[in-house]
């Protein structure tokens, strides 16, 4: 390679891919001048718009608001700050993809809620970004009406994500930057005031049942086990972060590098996570810049250990393969497991588990369960632009999201519960390996040609793409029955049992494996059109074709209109105060494709790819012959949800003191993916997925900030944002009211449907509950259960806090907070009902207080009331998942320049952090934010307090 080597006065020398990047120091007698920088708001593909003179309603959170926070995801950091959008973690393991978020509530039933989310200009397929440094993003931008997400036609239905990462810039000097930040997450408490060691024994007595019905009063009262098994199952957990900067940039190029390093211990035993990251953004252009270009490659490879409930929902009620539940359940009179293997626990108490559930737990987080992910990822991509005139400009952006995901799980060798089941098999050996590989690849490559130019006072941007997208997945899994404890070893393939033809169910190997090919294509065109900057209209027109329906629904046409008007600009508004005052509106549509909701982790195209297809499977048929039957039924007329939605809103700012904006919305979803009745002619009676129903969707989202000081050395502002969103079913060919929790025409998605509870009847301590017809009830049935209108959904949504700074000194606070959900705990109903005591598992001290014929005014049933277990679909367990959160609270310190002296950094900022910190709820359990309709399976989200440093070069 031929290098000309350019020599410049005082120049860095720094070679980025063949290229070498000049930063040239400033001149000493060069005096930068004041720039007022205007807010620009992304938009889809790479567009751009100012604050004044975008149409959409779009909320932008920058890297100040996500950087130095102890979160593993990006996603955890923008809950509460901006409104419109709900961003809850249903799970607080490391690395875990158990993620919500909705925007503009729920707009399908059955199909994806997930919103689009775009990195860098492309679509990716991912749900969670783990393996994205929340250090390398610049702008995290949430589309939400009409206008903003038409663009994006047949993904957008939900809203989209833009995540921009950061970039250098031209003409800077090198420019070194290193993070550190160091936490410690503790788990939060519940309110269930659990029994202790005699508690539990008392009231196993009183029962009648379970351990200590075998006692004497005198025995219970002389019984001094009291074990705390929070401290059994959970930790202080430890996490660090470091990430590594350096950007430069010379007249005709620039570049960003990062390297992270993360690591987090989980606050349940034998979960953790680690990451690392390494990322190059670099972007030039020619002297005369009518080229312009830019490359982007973001690496990461990160490990996590979880609990096997995580991914797995089969063991959400169970207590003796479920951690989760070993801190609450776990009877305090037992003491900790003396036991160090499960060979030894399985040697002393063979296969009875009944009172020994919490050392069975205790050996699965200590290696009898071992549950570990891998994932590879790769995000690259190129662009270029070349302007042919001074108002035709080409280009064309391509890459690749690509993702391998790799999971090992094992019940070990020597594991309690490989025991068992070899015990009751007769085998010699017990235990299963199984890996499970999957890989993801997303091929997006948009080309678009625009013109623009301008006439007078009127300005007109036209552009047309060309978006072709492409999704190859496959995966494959195994399973090793029978493992040797002599020489296993957990991942290694070492200690396998061969297979053997005389015992042919024992330790038979499995394997299997799938492939999906996906796609869609698209081409759409947009016009800007600006009149003196005071009047614009933006408008989209988009054909999409999808790979997943037949060929006469494979095309479905999306489009929006939106139009503002820049008060501001007015003559009579002279003098105002006013720097920005804007009105705008907006109508159009977008779909959803995805007929399926994913689950964890899971790329929504490749669910149901053939449904308008019928499908065969084989099976055994007449005489055992090899056979074919029908596995499902296709639907040729299966076609797009539709989403149309209109918005109203205005912007303001006065005199940079007050800034906010204010939306109205109306959100209809059409052709719900729902079942439809068929004939029983053909076998089956309904067909899923199908299209009918229709989904409302109306709010009001407000966002306001007060700079209510601005002097050199003191600064002041307060923010505060809200959002409302209601739902209602309004049509729907076919209910099913069968279950507690059902999708009603009239009412909200996911509505309890229970019958009221009132009490207790003081004559016999029985409970009491209202018949359909509103009669006092102590036997209800389930065809008294009523709609209720409460939803796991929130109403009322948002955050508020202040940002202040005293001479270097800094105060940052942001509360999150939610109102007008409804979850049903099914934890508390567990700990409030005897039987489980007489099950030795430990219950509420509340019980203590129940009904007697000595106690009639207690509110609690008599511990051998005859309808305990009917309460189960009433709502005397469903509460409110109403709180406000001190989400993130942050104080530190920046040294300026002057105060460093001759040090050879630019700056240092110095910090200490709390997340989580405190909720204000009458939620009992661990946590009211995970939007769900039962509180199982929650892994409660931690409180996390951290020190940092941001030290610049």
């Amino acid at each position: 390679m031929n290098v000309k080597l350019r020599v410049l006065s005082a120049g860095v020398l720094f070679f980025v891919g063949g290229q070498i990047v000049l930063a040239q120091k400033v001149k000493n007698d060069t005096v930068p001048k004041e720039k007022k920088i205007e807010e620009v708001v992304i938009l889809g593909y790479s567009k751009t718009a100012t604050k004044a003179s975008s149409t959409v309603s779009s909320v932008t959170v920058g890297s100040e608001t996500i950087e130095n926070r102890p979160n593993i995801s990006v996603l955890n950091s923008i809950q509460g700050t901006a409104p419109g959008i709900v961003a809850n973690s249903n799970s607080g393991s490391p690395g875990s993809g158990k993620f919500n978020i909705l925007i503009r509530g729920i707009s399908s039933l059955n199909g994806s809620t997930d919103p689009l989310y775009v990195v860098d200009g492309l679509i990716t397929s991912a749900s969670q970004f783990r393996n994205l440094n929340p250090a390398d993003i610049d702008t995290f931008t949430i589309l939400k009406d009409a206008q903003a997400t038409s663009i994006y036609g047949n993904r957008a239905a939900s809203g989209v994500v833009v995540i921009t990462t950061k970039g250098g810039k031209y003409n800077s000097a090198l420019k070194i930057s290193y993070d550190a930040l160091t936490s410690f997450s503790t788990y939060p408490k519940t309110d269930y005031n659990m029994s202790n060691g005699k508690q539990l024994l008392t009231i196993q007595n009183q029962y009648g049942g379970g351990f200590g019905s075998t006692l004497t009063q005198q025995q219970i009262d002389n019984w001094t086990t009291d074990t705390d098994w929070s401290k059994q199952f959970m930790r202080t957990g430890i996490s660090q972060q470091h990430n590594l900067g350096l950007s430069l940039g010379g007249e005709s190029i620039n570049n960003y590098t990062s390297l992270g390093y993360a690591e987090s211990e989980g606050i349940i035993k034998s979960t953790d996570f680690k990451r690392f990251t390494l990322r190059n953004n670099l972007n030039g252009k020619s002297k005369n810049g009518k080229l312009n270009y830019g490359t982007i490659i973001g690496l990461g490879y990160s490990r996590r250990n979880q609990l096997d409930d995580e991914t797995n929902t089969a063991i959400n009620a169970n207590v003796i393969q479920n951690p989760l539940f070993g801190s609450i359940l776990s009877p305090t009179y037992v003491t900790p497991s003396p036991y160090t293997n499960g060979r030894d626990l399985f040697n002393a108490i063979g296969s009875d588990s009944a009172g020994n559930r919490p050392w069975i737990l205790q050996d699965n987080i200590n290696g009898g369960i071992r549950n570990q992910f891998t994932e590879i990822s790769i995000a690259a991509n190129a662009n270029v632009s070349y302007k042919i005139t001074d108002y035709l400009t080409i280009g064309n952006r391509t890459g690749i999201d690509y993702k391998e995901f790799e999971r090992i799980f094992a019940r070990a060798a020597n594991g309690y519960l490989s025991l068992v089941v070899a015990a009751g098999q007769g085998a010699q050996y017990g235990g299963f390996e199984q890996f499970n590989t999957t890989k993801d690849l997303t091929f997006n490559s948009v080309t678009n040609a625009t013109f623009n130019k301008q006439f007078g006072d009127h300005s007109v941007t036209v552009s047309a793409y060309l978006d072709y997208l492409k999704v190859h997945w496959a995966n494959n899994a195994q399973v090793q029955n029978g493992l040797n404890p002599l020489n296993w070893a957990f991942g290694a393939g070492t200690g396998y049992i061969p297979f053997n033809p005389a015992t042919p169910n024992i330790y038979r190997p499995t394997v299997s494996a799938q492939k999906v090919i996906a796609g869609t294509l698209a081409y759409f065109a947009t016009l800007e059109y600006d009149y003196q900057n005071k009047y614009g209209l933006d408008a989209v027109v988009r054909r999409d074709g999808s790979y997943r329906f037949s060929s006469e629904n494979k095309w479905e046409t999306f489009w929006s209109v939106g139009v503002r008007w820049n008060i501001d600009k007015e003559a009579f508004m002279e003098n105002s105060g006013f720097e920005m005052l804007k009105l705008r509106a907006s109508l159009g549509t977008s779909g959803n494709q995805n007929a399926v909701a994913p689950t964890n982790n899971i790329n929504p195209l490749i669910l149901s790819p053939i449904s308008y297809l019928d499908v065969y499977s084989s099976n055994t048929g007449y005489q055992n012959l090899p056979g074919f039957g029908l596995g499902s039924l296709g639907n040729t007329a299966l076609k797009w949800e539709q989403v149309k939605q209109s918005n109203i809103g205005l912007d303001f700012n006065y005199k940079g003191v007050l800034t906010g904006s204010v939306d109205y919305y109306q959100k209809r979803t059409s052709r719900l993916y729902n079942p439809i009745n068929i004939s029983g002619v053909t076998g089956t009676y309904t067909l899923d997925p199908g299209n009918n129903g229709i989904l409302d969707n109306k709010g009001i989202e407000g966002l306001l900030r007060y700079n209510a000081i601005k002097k050199d050395n003191f600064k002041l502002s307060v923010f505060a944002n809200v959002a409302y969103n209601s739902n209602k079913i309004v049509s729907m060919d076919k209910e099913n009211l069968t279950t507690d929790v059902v999708d009603a025409v009239g009412g909200p998605a996911n509505q309890f449907q229970l019958y009221p509870y009132v009490g207790v009847d003081p004559a016999d301590g029985e409970q009491l509950f209202l018949d359909i017809n509103g009669n006092i009830t102590k036997s209800p049935t389930a065809n008294d259960r009523r709609l209720t209108g409460k939803s796991p959904n929130a109403k009322f949504t948002g955050g508020f806090g202040f940002n202040a700074d005293y001479k270097g000194f800094f105060l940052d606070t942001l509360f999150s907070f939610q109102q007008g959900g409804y979850i049903y705990d099914n934890l508390y109903s567990w700990v409030m009902d005897p039987f489980y005591a007489g099950n030795n598992i430990n219950v509420s001290a509340d019980l203590l207080n129940s009904w007697t014929p000595t106690n009639t005014g207690s509110n609690l049933p008599s511990l051998s009331a005859n309808n305990a277990g009917l309460e189960g679909s009433s709502d005397r367990f469903l509460f409110k998942s109403d709180f406000i959160r001190l989400k993130n609270i942050s104080l530190g310190y920046n040294f300026t320049k002057s105060q460093l002296g001759n040090l050879p950094v630019r700056s240092i900022k110095l910090f200490v952090q709390a997340e989580n910190i405190y909720t204000w709820s009458n939620w009992k359990g661990f946590d009211p934010e995970p939007v769900t309709t039962y509180s199982l399976n929650v892994f409660p989200n931690p409180k996390t307090v951290s020190v940092g440093a941001n030290i610049d070069f």
